[in-house]
């Protein structure tokens, strides 16, 4: 059995440490605790949304359950940035840049503190990755606690949730629903605590982890406010004392099959294309090599078999009802979409811990069989051409089409945008091109979900593409390609188009071009001038000069 204090004792068993130990007697621990590993138990808790209001109140339990097991559980806090909230202000600008600073605060507590493991316990969107890349640096015995998702809102006897809401506005400015109605909506939307119900970012990334073998099965899909999300907060520390004894950490989880389980099951549920993003992040920091490549590797030999919001009709919590992940693990188990081998937190292969799930059962109408899949290959496809040459990422679910071709209505910010679809100025065969939005050039890459919303809700969904070097919201549908590289601040092509300029945008090909000569193309980017950051001073001008592309993750740590 490995040692279980092996960081903590040389603050709490070194006499040359009477400092330490001073101040660990003065928080309540004794002699006997002194002897027993120091947990970190992060919390990215706060008041300001549903997804991470109830957090604080998990992480008690996670404690209470590290406790009973011998150990002490130590809870600390870090930030966090709602992207429902934040989404088409200014401060969206701030979201994907958390990530990285709730990924330098977790690892500076654990590691400054001399913590001999840690839990994280997770809500928003950017809480995930930032946790997981934490634990990858500090690479000590850790589990991802994800606080669930949010029960559905009701209104007219249809179920709603916070795409609703953005989807009310845009058909409230074109005339469809009335004021009232609007107001009705946006009130019922979200019940109470937990993640956005969709197959959205939170829930993407939550189950990605889960099938990477970071959090208990279950984590994922067990909604935020039932009684089983508790339950489960108090065995994490049974799980953690086991992870101690054998000295598994991340980076014995973590492979290149672990990433492909990840990806394969984001497919198979309709998963956001911020996936792609942070999962990218994700392994570079486990020194993993993976790639755009992968993505569409991948996404040519796995189908899409999940109805569930945004482009389907359920929620996370009709999932949950109809076994859970883990009961979608075990059906692509069993049709060899899943490498069972791979270790998870429990100290056991994905294989053993799903020895005992039944699959999920194809009588329901939540994931479709197989056999008769929503769409033979993935939704996540990897495109590029002169308007990508380093990449982009499309979300095609195969309802919006496979080809669009139109011609550019050219925005310089989302904001603009906003303005021009909400005046109408957006017609059917627009490519509505949104920059200067990318991860330099916004700065921070904001999500376009208030325009692509705004579009649907305007009955133009099968009408109008967009195309953005910004990304999208887990809650974005239509025809969409996002991740735009290299990016319009760095001199990507996307910055060279005019308006009318004639788009093709291929998803059977994965091919995004523009329709121009070649020397036109060149003479526009003679002519172009890159323009100066929109931020000169704090954490967006620091996120501008250090991030890398979309294309590697949008990490900042090269």
């Amino acid at each position: 059995m490995s040692e279980l204090n092996k960081y903590s004792k040389q603050v709490t068993q070194d006499d040359s440490q009477p400092a330490a130990q001073a101040m660990l007697h003065a928080i309540g621990l004794s002699d006997e605790d002194m002897q027993k590993p120091l947990i970190g138990v992060a919390s990215t808790g706060y008041e300001g949304n549903p997804c991470n209001m109830h957090l604080n109140d998990l992480a008690l339990h996670v404690k209470k359950g590290i406790e009973a097991s011998g150990m002490n559980g130590l809870i600390f806090n870090t930030i966090g940035i709602s992207d429902g909230i934040s989404m088409g202000t200014p401060g969206m600008r701030y979201s994907l840049p958390s990530r990285d600073l709730i990924a330098d605060s977790m690892e500076s507590v654990v590691k400054g503190m001399s913590y001999d493991g840690m839990a994280a316990i997770v809500g928003c969107d950017k809480n995930m990755p930032g946790a997981m890349m934490a634990m990858i640096r500090v690479n000590r015995p850790a589990i991802l606690v994800y606080g669930g998702t949010i029960a559905p809102g009701f209104h007219n006897g249809q179920k709603l949730d916070v795409v609703s809401a953005f989807e009310a506005w845009g058909q409230k400015v074109t005339g469809k629903i009335t004021k009232t109605e609007f107001k009705d909506v946006i009130k019922h939307a979200c019940p109470g605590a937990g993640a956005c119900g969709g197959m959205y970012t939170a829930n993407t990334m939550s189950s990605a982890i889960e099938a990477l073998g970071m959090s208990i099965p279950y984590n994922s899909s067990n909604p935020a406010q039932d009684y089983t999300k508790t339950l489960e907060c108090e065995i994490v520390g049974k799980h953690l004392l086991n992870l101690l004894k054998h000295d598994i950490t991340p980076l014995d989880i973590l492979s290149k099959s672990s990433f492909e389980n990840a990806i394969r099951l984001a497919i198979v549920l309709g998963g956001s294309t911020n996936a792609v993003l942070h999962l990218l992040a994700i392994a570079k920091t486990a020194n993993i090599q993976l790639t755009l490549d992968d993505f569409q590797r991948l996404s040519d030999t796995t189908p899409f078999l999940a109805d569930l919001k945004p482009s389907g009709q359920y929620v996370m919590e009709d999932l949950h009802k109809s076994g859970g992940v883990p009961a979608v693990m075990k059906y692509m188990l069993e049709h060899d979409l899943l490498d069972g081998d791979c270790m998870t937190v429990t100290g056991k292969t994905i294989t053993e811990n799903l020895k005992d799930i039944r699959p999920v059962d194809i009588g329901q109408r939540i994931i479709f069989p197989i056999e008769t899949p929503i769409k033979e290959n993935g939704h996540i496809q990897i495109l590029y051409g002169n308007l990508a040459p380093e990449g982009a990422v499309a979300k095609i679910t195969g309802k919006e089409g496979e080809l669009f071709e139109g011609t550019a209505r050219v925005f310089e910010s989302e904001q603009l945008a906003n303005e021009g679809i909400s005046k109408g100025e957006v017609k059917s065969g627009d490519v509505v091109v949104i920059r200067y939005v990318g991860p330099k050039g916004g700065p921070g890459m904001p999500e376009m979900l208030k325009p692509t919303s705004a579009i649907m809700g305007a009955g133009l969904g099968k009408e109008v593409a967009l195309i953005t070097d910004g990304r999208f919201s887990g809650g974005t549908h239509g025809f969409v390609v996002g991740h735009i590289t290299p990016e319009a601040q760095t001199g990507g092509p996307i910055g060279l188009l005019q308006d009318g300029d004639p788009i093709k945008i291929d998803a059977r090909n994965n091919t995004i071009d523009v329709l121009i000569p070649k020397e036109e193309l060149q003479a526009r980017k003679k002519e172009w001038l890159q323009p100066p950051l929109k931020e000169t001073t704090g954490t967006l001008y620091k996120y501008a000069k250090t991030v890398s592309s979309a294309s590697k993750g949008c990490i900042t740590d090269e």
